[in-house]
Order: C-alpha cells, then structure tokens, then sequence
C-alpha cells in the first residue's frame, strides 16, 4: 500500500493534494487564515500527520490539529474570543498535557510552531517553551 502523498501543486497546472486543502479549510474552521501558515508549515503538519494515521486521518483530526494550531499562533485571549471559554481550556489542557509529555503529536505541533516563529509570545511564556 503506498502512503499519502502531498503536494503543493505546481506552477498552478497540479493541484493542492488532498490533506493540504483539508488543513486550509480547518484552519479557516479555526479561525486563522490558511495565507498567514507558510506553505512549508502546512506540508510538515499534513507530514507529522502521517505518523499517527498512516493512511488517512480520521474526520476530526485536521480540525483538531488546526485548533490546536490556531491556539499556539492567535494566544490565549484571541483564541478564546473566536471560539470561547470552552474550547480554550480544551486546547490550553492539550497544551499543558503536551508539555509534560515531551514527545507526543501535540507536542510536535506546537513546537512547529514555535520553530516556525509563528507562535504567540504569551503562550511561550505562559508554558515555559523554548527552542534549544
């Protein structure tokens, strides 16, 4: 069986694959505009992806991914106004849990994001996170 593929297209005449239009439309879903994520982002998050769901990721997971996401780039307070109390300490317990673990899937994300520079300056300081 081969894995999933991804592509960025090319010179418009290929188009995205798959997994990357399902990320842009989570991130869109959760708040943060697919043209604000470098597409090198993209294509290592859609990439992380293929470690826990080899062959497709189950419905959720680009929406949860996204949040998660989403939450590492807007902050705490931004974050909450788009999509309230509730989902904040949703994502801000997956955060914490991800921390602690160290080497989970969560983990890998937001320390993409804080490799990629796109994190929010109060979350690195509200978990301790750095890039060394």
């Amino acid at each position: 069986m081969a894995g999933r593929r991804s592509s960025l297209g090319f010179l418009g005449m290929f188009g995205r694959s798959s997994d990357l239009r399902q990320l842009d439309a989570a991130l869109r879903g959760a708040d943060l505009h697919p043209a604000l994520v470098p597409e090198g982002v993209k294509l290592t998050i859609v990439n992380l992806m293929k470690d826990p769901w080899p062959d497709e990721p189950p419905g959720q997971a680009y929406a949860e991914v996204a949040q998660l996401f989403s939450y590492c780039v807007a902050g705490p307070e931004i974050f909450e106004s788009s999509h309230g109390l509730q989902q904040r300490q949703d994502v801000e317990r997956r955060v914490e849990a991800a921390v602690q673990a160290g080497d989970s899937f969560d983990a890998q994300i937001v320390l993409m994001a804080l490799h990629a520079k796109l994190i929010d300056a109060e979350v690195v300081e509200r978990y301790g996170l750095s890039a060394e």
